[in-house]
């Protein structure tokens, strides 16, 4: 791959495009927005994304330093385009004249054009060979690699530093209060969590295999927590009613940092390919990763030894069930 020239090494503003509604897309984003913030220590990273990314901008403030609310975009699915705002966002966004924009959202085949449209004076992104290439700076889409390393490709392609591949998930103060505060005295002794939930239903492993690989922690003397959004509720009844121990339900009553401060101490993460995911691998928590309608290759977290990912039967989550379970953790050795 060509190396980048040092014109992107002095930009003292930028544009990220990343507009992707998932926790874990926005984290597998982490160690390619941290190459940019070692590289441009000085410049102000503005990041275009969906409104709940604020959340991100101020937990990740070291490498973000604004949200602008993407408005939607015709061809862009995650927000249905809002044709009357965007001219005005886009009259907005190049007054403020980027030095550079960054396409981190797909193959650029929708969103280079938007990436285009936001005026900054150099862009730079991924293409798909035959597709439009607004310069140089786009390198072809990495196809095949894990989402992570497609991202730090980019950042390396424009001479930003190495500075590895490892997630980060800050767990404060605040998020340790709001968990005990959703908690009161309940929770003591040593948990696994159970996230039985997933944005899209093809990612879904069904309630009753969830609630046998729970009832096996169980009877290892962990408490089993079931967590979730409130969108979750249906699906998280249905796993604490065919589990035969009684489970701690926490659905709908843990804000994101506090879900956060709850896996943190936990002894073990079950879930689907969803966030939850992504933050156990940041937090380094062992975890057995369900992935039924989505590529592990691509999404399946880094570490295959702290973080199982699993495809198949009941058997075979519940065997890796076991195996994490089994193998030596600090946490409880």
């Amino acid at each position: 791959m060509p190396s980048a020239t040092p014109r992107y090494t002095s930009a003292r503003s930028v544009a990220v495009v990343r507009a992707l509604a998932g926790i874990g897309d926005m984290l597998c984003a982490v160690p390619a927005l941290r190459s940019l913030r070692a590289g441009l220590p000085e410049t102000h990273v503005a990041l275009v994304g969906l409104p709940w990314a604020r959340e991100m901008v101020d937990r990740f403030p070291r490498y973000l330093d604004e949200l602008v609310p993407f408005p939607g975009f015709p061809g862009i699915p995650e927000v249905p385009p809002a044709v009357e705002a965007l001219a005005p966002f886009l009259a907005e966004v190049q007054a403020r004249h980027f030095d550079l924009a960054l396409q981190m959202h797909g193959n650029g085949s929708v969103t280079n054009p938007f990436t285009v449209l936001l005026g900054a004076s150099e862009n730079a992104g991924s293409y798909l060979p035959g597709a439009y290439r607004p310069s140089r700076a786009f390198i072809p889409y990495p196809d095949g690699l894990h989402e992570l390393r497609r991202l730090t490709s980019l950042t390396r392609f424009l001479g930003m530093p190495d500075t590895g591949e490892d997630l980060e998930w800050p767990v404060t103060a605040e998020d340790r209060a709001a968990l005990a505060l959703s908690t009161g005295d309940v929770l003591g002794g040593a948990y696994a969590i159970v996230h039985a939930g997933a944005s899209h239903g093809s990612r879904r492993w069904p309630a009753e295999r969830f609630a046998r690989a729970a009832d096996r922690l169980a009877a290892e003397g962990l408490q089993v927590v079931l967590t979730g959004v409130r969108g979750d509720e249906p699906v998280v009844s249905a796993v604490a009613s065919a589990m035969r121990a009684r489970p701690l339900d926490l659905v709908g009553r843990t804000t994101l940092g506090a879900l956060g401060a709850l896996m943190d101490a936990a002894r073990l993460v079950l879930c689907n390919d969803t966030g939850v995911s992504h933050i156990a691998a940041a937090l380094r928590v062992p975890s057995v990763v369900v992935f039924s309608g989505s590529d592990p290759a691509r999404w399946a977290p880094l570490d295959r030894e702290l973080h199982l990912a699993v495809q198949g039967s009941t058997s075979n989550i519940v065997r890796a069930v076991e195996h994490q379970l089994g193998r030596r953790d600090e946490r409880v050795a």
